[in-house]
């Protein structure tokens, strides 16, 4: 396996995937490919497709020399578009492994770490315009509060929003030691490693309009998928694992379940695990990245 990336609960994801060896997949989070190297192990005259916008994912993907691999160079909120492209209108499985690869954390130029000083940057795509600088030094005070309340669950929002903007003011907030130094005294005595953190989760969800993409990629996988096909999707914070089944649950992203004249219920997928599946405990003591996954499927009936 790559040291690129540990792919966490592989088992569990491709059994969720229920791998034909004839069969047509989509891997839409390819990162360093343990998880697209793992289900080309049981395909023979199948298909396997991967996205990733990520320039090392892209050469990542160069290693793997198999005529039933397809690397598209996208973002994965295009799945439709892209497939068609390739002349695939239906497939049997979806997977797609949210969030950072293990590599992503572990290059510090990326700017996705609290462990290292660089610069702030945090794109998954690095020729995309908006960094995390950008936001840290030009988002207004209101614009800091509502992503740091609402996409790092922070309980001072408002108080860290106004700290930066206070900053800025009088030197831009360039570095990740930049933006830590100007929170340091906001932060929850004992607890400053996990309220960075969430901080930096804030500003990665919003460079990278991660809740926008997973809800435009979940529109489209009713329509993509075959019939008695999955969809298998591995969350790491509660904001996608909610969208994430609240969508299989109603096909929707909030409120009830629609129903047809006779009663019964209008939603494209059904959930395979009615609770989401997590990381066994080995695992987790292994792989730090699994703790706070949750894993679901479902299937598309018809």
């Amino acid at each position: 396996m790559s040291a690129y990336h540990v792919p966490v609960m592989l088992k569990e994801c491709l059994d969720g995937l229920n791998l034909k060896p004839d069969g047509v997949y989509v891997d839409v989070t390819f990162g360093g490919g343990g998880h697209s190297r793992a289900i080309l192990e049981h395909l023979t005259t199948g298909k396997l497709y991967a996205f990733d916008q990520d320039a090392d994912a892209k050469a990542e993907s160069k290693l793997i020399d198999s005529k039933n691999f397809t690397f598209i160079e996208a973002n994965f909120r295009s799945i439709k578009q892209y497939l068609r492209l390739f002349g695939v209108k239906k497939v049997d499985g979806i997977l797609a492994d949210l969030g950072i690869s293990s590599h992503q954390i572990d290059t510090p130029e990326r700017g996705f770490s609290t462990r290292f000083d660089a610069e702030l940057d945090m794109r998954m795509n690095q020729t995309a315009d908006i960094t995390a600088k950008n936001i840290v030094n030009e988002y207004s005070v209101e614009q800091l509060h509502k992503i740091l309340g609402m996409y790092g669950e922070i309980q001072n929002a408002r108080t860290a929003a106004q700290a930066i903007y206070t900053a800025r003011l009088n030197k831009s907030i360039d570095t990740i030691n930049d933006l830590k130094n100007t929170l340091q005294k906001f932060t929850p005595r004992g607890k400053e490693n996990k309220y960075f953190a969430q901080v930096f989760q804030a500003l990665r969800i919003e460079v990278n309009q991660e809740m926008a993409v997973l809800e435009e990629f979940l529109q489209q996988t009713p329509e993509v998928l075959d019939i008695n096909g999955r969809l298998v999707v591995m969350s790491y914070h509660s904001l996608e694992d909610r969208l994430v089944k609240n969508f299989i649950r109603s096909g929707k992203f909030g409120g009830e379940v629609e129903k047809d004249f006779f009663g019964n219920d209008l939603k494209p997928l059904e959930a395979v695990n009615r609770k989401a599946i997590e990381a066994s405990e080995e695992e987790r003591q292994q792989n730090p990245r699994a703790r706070s996954a949750k894993l679901r499927i479902a299937e598309r009936l018809k």
